[in-house]
């Protein structure tokens, strides 16, 4: 068929519903007027039709997400027609930096399927297509296919995932890693959704399942699996050959003094490694290479100024690199294709130019075909109006075509369901839009990521989206959902146990951790945690004894008190600790005791007037952060005064949690005060708040130095008066002179930076009015009331969609390393924080920065500058009218600006830990990669504790660690001000999860009514020897670290369900159990049976078992008066708290059986 040649002038404009295409290779078309998400219908309509695949090529990333979201809902649910992203590295040409391993595998994924494709889309900004690939045969050759029954032989198929780049870990969790345990094999294989268990039985595969990789729960079975090679470059024996030559061959001088060049020979992928990706192969391919002869481009206009810009950057970056002899660099014609070169490969295919509509634009040349679209309503949202609604529902009663509305997600829907049946409509559920244009139903209601409607003449139809209605907004793509996270593991098994940490034993005080002994005393194997005590002497703890051992957190582990085996100094520290927790937890309940009897404000449950307030919410919540709301909300409707602390990492969705309680407020006609420790903050929060109050009947006032002393008296007379409704205010609201006539609630937000007397002032409002406490890195004191649940507590730990983990470098100024992280951050249109502490040398330090980055508009931030000039500069940071922000630590709790990923802070040695894990927090909050600098002196000149702050900053990188942070910082700096202003060495002396386990136990008794008992030790249940191996081996579980976590949660179940639940997640991941696990958990179960009775010690072997009760048993003494009647040769008592067991048992089963027995028929008596 001949390409078709419809001109400017035709008569007969097109449907995007049946849009035209040239057929002819080199052939050329234009599509203009494709208004709303008109090109993302064309493009799929596009796609189902044409014989070939489509490749897509935008200008920039920002374009090719909404044309992505656009295509996906137009091709509904078909797999017909693949949609195949090709995203970019997100690296500057020649960065030392690895991509993140989602992008590498949905990269190979795509360039795996291309070859094959006979219909499809691929979608890339034109910067990614002018990369040099791998050959398509390195791509084919290397991917492995494995079905369930095959053979397997598991050393070869190790050393195969090895050269394809795949990585060993204990536990996987990204694309890239394996992971071998005895017959089980965990591989999450590059283009993968998810990781693969692959069982085996000998050398053959019994099954193939996927897994979740937070929970590492097995799921469906799978006939086969595929696996693509890890990396786009090859670590095969004769690549690395290749590459050794080729690289000896280019570049002068000693290749063994360039650290790139020593990690490739010993097979391993440094990073930045892609950027020699034509030394491992004789020639390189571009995307081109893979596409069929009869592709279609797809091309965004002014791609060709894009192209260009690309390759002079990269020539600059050649020209600033090509000297370096630690890292030398290859040029760039070797790796890039020149636009000339683009534009030449690209004149060999069918080809449609995407015009961008302007009504004054001047008419394109060449052929044209334009679209009958018409630029789809606004029919915005009125929240004063009587029916806020009513634009929408009168275009709907006008309009005589058909309208589908589009969610964005499910929640949503039932609401505008909810709206619309109010209001007489009512629409149909429908799938997606393939199944809304095969019905005839005039008004229908789906869910989807569309930010642009559509309206058609005809066929007559309507896409309406919420953008529509609410304005613009930030929809999230995927959700994963994740389990609730139990506040007190996140603390105790916050870090891995290291050789030499110091550990708390119950019995024997604090002593060093030696590591995991596996020793036959006389019964088999069993595996021993090894303690050294002062003196040099050790302790050997069972591993079915760990529930009485806790991680040391007190003092700094190098000063940790060390106790001697046998001496009575434990026992006297344990005493005073004993002491002082019962008078800590006589206060605490004093205080709850007082908030309990109070009757606070109980408010309203949430109504429809709340529903749509949350709607106007700009993002989809996260788990944890819906959770978070309807505690907080449950909180309010109860007639006691709330005090919870909401702990979310920062830029986790804290004031979201603080709006939805501020507008429950103010809708029950009660006042809300906020409390911020900057002004920079009220002033954001200010914002924020009269943001989201913009269309309803609030009053918000803010109180803080930038505001003159006339405003804030007219503000204080107004709150007095209950003219204000929201007030914002850093401690000023605390002063005397302020009077609230109806205060409901009080926010505070960043509770760690306010002084003790301010804290003790709100101590006094506790009791009264509701409280919610919001925070990054909780202060110890916090995190010990929280955790001794004397504060509610709620974590939010899912971090928003899209975010990555703040990459985080400790090292010392380098100039060349300081450039280059400002232009990689501007040069992917983003902004940097340049954090110097010392106002008195900013301008000096501001001549050195635009010396090195002379490209980078540069302006300083700190808190001696006059108010206005301060907040004029952080506004126009926040608009992006300047690149780098010089400036003190007053950006701390500063305005969010998404486009900032990039933060340098000078001396970080200098700060504590919650202050860093905060400024670091400034930058990442959004889907980009940021990166934090930490410029430190020589580490020669630190002191022991900072070295220590910064180790710790930077080993956490994850997001959502700012509470593991917090009591990292208990750590650092001791615990100190655990109560109050009072001091408590007693934490040192025993450790953090000793006292607070001490003091949880003593607001147990309290609270039970029973008095302190100072004498009778504490007892962690019963002791229990069956004189059979119990351990996990190590060739079923060969990490020792996480033999040791599993030992730790098998020792710390607290109830049946939970130890089936551990012991079938221990099957699943790791294989059938060996007997000495089996008799592990047994050993436990007994346990949970034997401790409500009172039960101190079991000992059982061959010829029968010993049970030892403690002083005070809870036994009913008639049932064992019964059980000696009624089996006389089987039971006796052997003295006064003991109970023997006459009976052979062979083996572990028959001891176990007997036990259970016993305890069953004494568990009946339990009072």
């Amino acid at each position: 068929m001949p390409s078709l040649p419809p001109t400017v002038d035709s008569d007969e404009p097109c449907s995007p519903i049946l849009p035209r295409w040239p057929q002819q290779p080199g052939a050329s078309l234009r599509w203009r007027h494709l208004l709303g998400s008109g090109r993302g219908l064309a493009i799929a309509r596009a796609a189902e039709k044409h014989a070939g695949p489509l490749l897509v090529i935008t200008r920039d990333t920002r374009t090719a997400r909404q044309i992505e979201d656009e295509i996906r809902f137009y091709l509904g649910g078909t797999e017909r027609v693949p949609l195949l992203p090709f995203p970019d590295w997100e690296s500057l040409p020649y960065d030392a930096f690895a991509p993140h391993p989602d992008i590498i595998s949905e990269r190979l994924l795509t360039l795996y399927r291309l070859p094959e494709l006979t219909r499809g889309i691929v979608l890339l900004t034109a910067a990614t297509l002018q990369h040099r690939l791998p050959p398509g045969a390195y791509v084919s050759g290397h991917t492995f296919l494995l079905n369930a029954g095959s053979a397997l032989d598991i050393e070869a198929f190790r050393a195969r995932l090895q050269q394809a780049g795949y990585q060993s870990v204990a536990q996987v969790m990204e694309p890239g890693e394996y992971a071998v345990r005895g017959g089980i094999v965990d591989v999450f294989p590059m283009g993968a959704p998810a990781p693969y268990r692959i069982d085996l039985f000998g050398e053959k595969v019994e099954s193939i399942r996927l897994f979740d990789a937070e929970s590492q729960r097995s799921g469906e079975k799978l006939p086969g699996m595929r696996l693509l090679p890890a990396r786009e470059v090859p670590l095969q024996p004769e690549a690395i050959q290749r590459f050794r030559q080729a690289f000896r061959t280019r570049f002068e001088g000693d290749p063994q003094k360039v650290a790139l060049y020593r990690e490739v020979s010993k097979g391993s992928a440094p990073a930045g490694i892609e950027y020699y990706l034509p030394l491992f192969f004789e020639t390189t391919a571009s995307l081109f290479d893979y596409l069929p002869e009869n592709t279609l481009c797809i091309i965004e206009d002014g791609i060709e100024e894009t192209t260009q810009v690309f390759w002079q950057e990269t020539e600059e970056r050649y020209r600033i690199l090509r000297t370096d002899p630690d890292r030398p660099v290859l040029p760039p014609g070797e790796l890039f294709l020149e636009p000339a070169d683009l534009v030449a490969a690209l004149d060999g295919y069918a080809q449609v130019r995407l015009t961008p509509f302007a009504e004054d634009a001047a008419q394109p040349s060449g052929e044209t075909l334009t679209f009958d679209t018409r630029l789809p309503p606004v029919l915005p949202v009125s929240a004063k109006a009587e029916v806020p609604h009513a634009a929408l529902f009168d275009w709907l009663k006008q309009y005589q075509g058909r309208v589908l509305l589009v969610a964005e997600t499910p929640g949503r829907r039932e609401v505008l369901r909810a709206l619309l049946h109010d209001h007489g409509f009512y629409p149909e559920p429908c799938a997606d839009w393939p199944t809304f244009v095969a019905t005839a139903a005039p008004l229908a209601l789906t869910v989807a990521d569309l930010e642009k409607g559509l309206w058609l003449s005809d066929p007559a139809l309507a896409v309406i989206t919420e953008p529509q209605l609410y304005g613009e907004r930030a929809a999230q793509r995927r959700r994963r959902s994740q389990a609730n996270r139990d506040i007190g593991t996140v603390i105790r098994d916050l870090a891995e146990l290291h050789l030499g940490d110091p550990v708390v034993h119950e019995d024997h005080g604090v002593g060093r951790y030696r590591g995991l002994q596996t020793m036959d005393v006389g019964d088999g194997p069993t595996e021993f945690l090894t303690l050294e005590y002062q003196g040099g002497d050790k302790l050997y703890i069972p591993v079915t004894d760990l529930a009485r051992v806790t991680r040391y957190t007190g003092t700094h582990p190098d000063q940790a008190p060390l106790h001697k085996l046998g001496g009575d100094a434990w026992d006297k520290a344990k005493r005073r600790a004993r002491e002082k927790a019962w008078d800590a937890a006589v206060e605490l309940l004093e205080i709850q005791a007082l908030r309990q009897s109070r009757a606070g404000h109980a408010f309203a449950t949430p109504d429809d007037h709340y529903d749509a307030f949350a709607a106007a919410f700009p993002f989809e919540e996260t788990p944890d952060q819906t959770r978070v709301i309807d505690e907080v909300l449950h909180d309010m409707e109860a007639a006691r005064p709330m005090d919870r602390l909401v702990c979310g990492d920062v830029g986790f969705g804290k004031t979201e949690v603080a709006l939805r309680a501020a507008f429950l407020a103010v809708h029950n006609s009660k006042q809300v005060a906020v409390l911020v420790p900057t002004t920079l903050l009220a002033q954001q929060h200010f914002q924020n708040f009269s943001d989201r109050f913009a269309d309803l009947p609030v009053r918000i006032e803010v109180l803080s130095r930038f505001r003159s002393q006339a405003e804030i008296n007219k503000a204080i007379t107004a709150l007095a008066d209950g003219k204000i409704d929201i007030v914002i205010g850093t401690h000023r609201l605390l002063q005397d002179d302020v009077h609230f006539k109806r205060l409901g609630l009080v926010i505070i937000d960043e509770e760690h930076r306010f002084g003790v007397r301010q804290k003790e002032r709100l101590k006094k409002l506790r009791s009264e009015v509701d409280i919610l406490t919001l925070t990054a890195t909780p202060v110890p004191r916090t995190l010990n009331l929280a955790l001794s649940g004397m504060r509610d507590v709620s974590l939010i730990g899912t971090p928003p969609q899209s975010r990555l983990a703040i990459k985080t470098f400790v090292l010392e100024w380098n100039d060349a390393l300081i450039r280059e992280a400002c232009q990689r951050e501007i040069r992917r249109g983003g902004q940097v924080f340049f954090l110097h502490n010392d106002v008195r040398t900013m301008e000096r330090m501001l001549e050195k920065v635009q010396k090195l980055v002379p490209e980078a508009d540069i302006r300083i931030a700190h808190g001696q500058m006059p108010e206005r000039d301060l907040e004029r500069v952080m506004l126009d940071f926040y608009h992006q009218r300047f690149n780098i922000l010089l400036c003190s630590t007053i950006i701390e709790t500063g305005i969010d600006i998404p486009t900032a990923n990039t933060i340098v802070i000078e001396r970080a040695d200098k700060f504590g830990l919650a202050q860093l894990h905060q400024l670091r927090g400034r930058v990442g909050r959004s889907h980009h990669r940021a990166y934090a600098y930490l410029l430190i002196p020589p580490r020669a000149a630190l002191s022991g504790d900072a070295l220590k702050r910064l180790e710790a900053i930077a080993a956490l990188e994850d997001l959502g660690v700012g509470f593991a942070l917090a009591s990292h910082d208990l750590e650092i700096r001791g615990a100190g001000e655990l109560l109050g202003e009072a001091q408590s060495g007693q934490i040192d002396e025993v450790g953090f999860a000793m006292y607070s386990d001490l003091l949880n136990r003593a607001v147990e008794s309290l609270k039970a009514g029973r008095q302190p008992d100072l004498e009778t030790p504490i007892s962690s249940g019963a002791d229990i020897n069956l004189h059979v191996p119990a351990l996990l081996p190590a060739d079923y579980l060969p990490d020792v670290h996480m033999r040791l976590v599993h030992y730790k949660r098998i020792a710390g179940t607290r109830s049946r369900g939970e130890l089936e639940d551990l012991m079938a997640e221990t099957i699943d991941r790791f294989g059938p159990l060996p007997e000495a696990t089996k008799v592990l958990f047994e050993i436990s179960a007994l346990r949970l049976r034997a401790n409500p009775l009172g039960v101190r010690k079991i000992e059982a072997g061959p010829k029968g078992a010993r049970i030892e009760f403690v002083d005070k048993p809870n036994v009913d003494p008639a049932k064992i008066i019964r059980l000696l009647q009624t089996a006389p040769r089987l039971y006796r008592l052997d003295g006064q708290n003991k109970l023997r067991i006459t009976a052979d048992m062979p083996d572990a089963e028959s001891r176990v059986a007997a036990l259970q027995t016993l305890l069953s028929a004494l568990t009946a008596t339990v009072q």
